[in-house]
């Protein structure tokens, strides 16, 4: 729609340029014709009497009109398909088409001003600046207002149009008078409908506007929507992390305690210094647990691998596990030196952390196998124990969990509860084919 619009405004200015040197070239052509005709009928006294002034060489006027007008339209064509509307040529362009306009006004003795109508136009369509376009239209307003035929004769001789006019017959006056009138009015005409598509083009921006700032309202509203929305995602993401941390911390600490309690009761009456024993690493156990579940609440990250390595950390927490337990646990590390990143090592930590705690707790295993190793470009995880297994796998908070960690980090895991029970975990390597 607003191409349209464009389109029509385009057209008039077209329009107004083609009336305009249609309006020169009739006047001056009139007046040389005229004058010829006056010379062939011998008729130069009467008319002469009847008259204030005539031009100079009504024929050099012609071709300097024709010449004007040739470059009017060659700086107009120049303007509207090689100059940008922002550019300073179009100012350089409307100054050269004012001069021009003013050169051929001089040069018709003021008999018609209409020319300024088209600069007008084209100040309106290519001055977007404000301030420059108040100042080119002031400029034709005054020059509009200055060139008056009836005030400026008044000061100095100037040739009328009407008194060549008058040397026709009455009827031919009548035809005369009717094409230029009409050539007047249609100036003005194209210039006023000009004005409305300007006017038309300019409600249609506005109303473009009005439509623009509704949907960016719109949008703005979606995005408050969707910021509610992932801070509640967020919060319950967050909410299940820490589900995650303190479960595993908890539960992994509290399954020892159990099955250590369980051998102290066992040996209660056959071994009391063993009980004493096991009491006392008990409790070192429990010291442990509630100074890492203080560091997991306040950053829910496990303590010995914020103090040891990944390797370290977990050679520490399989020890612990196997002085409170009568569970054998073996872990193979391969023989590189393997390291991981913040997330990657605090995911791995917490799934064998889980998956030895889930084979104490519900496989009753007497050994626990867990090896750590780079295998092509992933590294392998894999805890298997003799317990019981499972024949039928149900996903609990644990297993979910763990598949949730190790989804986090791109890789896959897997259950298997035939033969004793068996995760195994593949991890894809982040930055090269191996860890420094």
């Amino acid at each position: 729609m607003r191409e349209k619009k464009e389109y029509y405004t385009g057209m008039f200015q077209w329009a107004l340029l083609f009336i305009n040197c249609t309006a020169v070239v009739f006047i001056c052509t009139f007046i040389y014709m005229t004058t010829n005709r006056i010379r062939a009928h011998y008729d130069a006294r009467n008319f002469l009497g009847n008259v204030m002034t005539i031009p100079d060489n009504p024929r050099m006027n012609l071709w300097v009109c024709l010449v004007l007008l040739s470059m009017l339209v060659i700086n107009f064509i120049f303007r509207h398909f090689l100059q940008s509307e922002h550019s300073r040529g179009a100012a350089f362009s409307l100054v050269a088409e004012l001069l021009i306009c003013v050169v051929l006004i001089y040069r018709l003795d003021f008999n018609y001003n209409g020319l300024l109508l088209l600069v007008f136009a084209n100040v309106i369509a290519y001055i977007k600046d404000s301030k420059a376009k108040m100042g080119f239209l002031l400029l034709a307003i005054g020059g509009y207002l200055l060139a008056d035929y009836e005030l400026l004769s008044i000061y100095m001789p100037l040739f009328n149009m009407s008194d060549y006019v008058r040397y026709y017959t009455f009827t031919s006056q009548q035809w005369l008078s009717c094409i230029w009138n009409s050539m007047i009015s249609l100036n003005i005409i194209l210039f006023v409908g000009y004005c409305f598509s300007v006017i038309n083009i300019q409600r249609g921006t506005i109303e473009e506007v009005n439509e623009l700032y509704h949907d960016l309202q719109n949008a703005n509203e979606q995005l408050s929507e969707y910021a509610d929305m992932a801070e509640k995602m967020a919060q319950t993401n967050e909410r299940n992390r820490i589900a995650r941390e303190i479960h595993d911390t908890l539960g992994h600490r509290l399954t020892g305690i159990i099955a250590g309690l369980d051998a102290c009761l066992a040996l209660a009456d056959v071994a009391p210094q063993e009980v004493k024993k096991q009491l006392k690493v008990l409790a070192d156990v429990s010291r442990e647990g509630i100074k890492e579940v203080r560091r997991s609440v306040s950053e829910l990250r496990p303590d010995a691998v914020e103090r040891l390595s990944l390797n370290a950390a977990i050679r520490k927490m399989l020890t612990d596990m196997g002085k409170v337990t009568d569970t054998q646990i073996y872990f193979d590390a391969g023989e590189e030196k393997l390291e991981f990143g913040e997330d990657e090592s605090n995911i791995i930590y917490r799934v064998i952390q889980e998956s030895i705690t889930n084979a104490i707790r519900h496989g009753h295993a007497g050994q626990i196998w867990v090896t750590l190793k780079r295998i092509d470009g992933e590294v392998l995880l894999e805890i298997r124990d003799d317990g019981i297994g499972c024949k039928e796998l149900t996903s609990g908070f644990g297993t979910r969990h763990m598949k949730e960690r190790i989804e986090m980090l791109g890789g896959t895991i897997a259950f298997d509860g035939q033969k004793g029970f068996k995760v195994t975990a593949h991890i894809p390597i982040r930055w090269g084919e191996t860890y420094d």
